[in-house]
């Protein structure tokens, strides 16, 4: 087995992607656990994570450290945020914030295990929802099926540290599906510029179509 580390809290195992099971012996949404040398890793895969899949696109730099605090927008059933929570550690947090009911049982679930993960049901739009609990992080990841998607993240900067970075994942068919994606990807990011510089774009596919992960950071 040939494991090496590409980015902090990220491996790969035998070529395939995984981080270090922060819960032993727990999976949360069906994924292989490997274990080597007393260490237990959950492997990842881009098609169930559009982190993962932008980590196999190329992306270039990795913000999310050890100890740090995320804030997690459209959360879903946790399947991501899981594993930003085995990267962030113990002394992280991950505030992770859905608006569906039926996905909040799931991602409950998911928390009661991992100490370092909060799940908060509210609707992103409405930060004052969530403001007395999450003050301030280290990284926005935003992944939510909406038409003001850039709006949601303008609206959630505030919680972001100066020089914080913004992990953007634009859903063109949410927010226009008459539109080109690419044109989509222009005007959704046109929006957040007096806010953010643009530092990376990567296309998902073939893991997500018309989805772009745009890597931001905070002017």
């Amino acid at each position: 087995m040939i494991i090496k580390q590409i980015f902090n809290g990220v491996y790969s195992v035998d070529g395939k992607l995984a981080t270090l099971n922060l819960v032993k012996g727990k999976k949360v949404y069906g994924e292989d656990l490997v274990r080597d040398d007393g260490r237990e890793f959950r492997m990842w895969t881009p098609y169930r994570s559009k982190l993962s899949a932008a980590i196999m696109k190329g992306l270039k730099e990795f913000h999310i450290e050890e100890g740090g605090s995320v804030l997690y927008l459209g959360a879903a059933n946790g399947t991501t945020p899981s594993h930003i929570s085995d990267i962030v550690g113990a002394g992280g947090r991950v505030f992770a914030v859905e608006m569906s009911e039926r996905s909040m049982r799931d991602l409950i679930s998911v928390c009661e295990t991992r100490e370092n993960m909060l799940p908060i049901l509210a609707d992103a739009h409405r930060t004052e929802l969530y403001s007395s609990i999450v003050g301030t992080c280290d990284v926005i990841y935003q992944d939510v099926s909406a038409r003001e998607q850039a709006q949601i993240l303008k609206a959630n900067s505030r919680f972001l540290n100066k020089g914080g970075y913004a992990y953007f994942i634009i859903k063109s068919q949410s927010v226009d599906m008459t539109k080109d994606p690419e044109s989509v990807f222009r005007q959704e990011l046109a929006q957040l510029e007096d806010i953010f510089d643009v530092v990376q774009t990567l296309e998902l596919e073939p893991y997500d179509s018309a989805h772009l992960f745009a890597v931001l950071k905070k002017k």
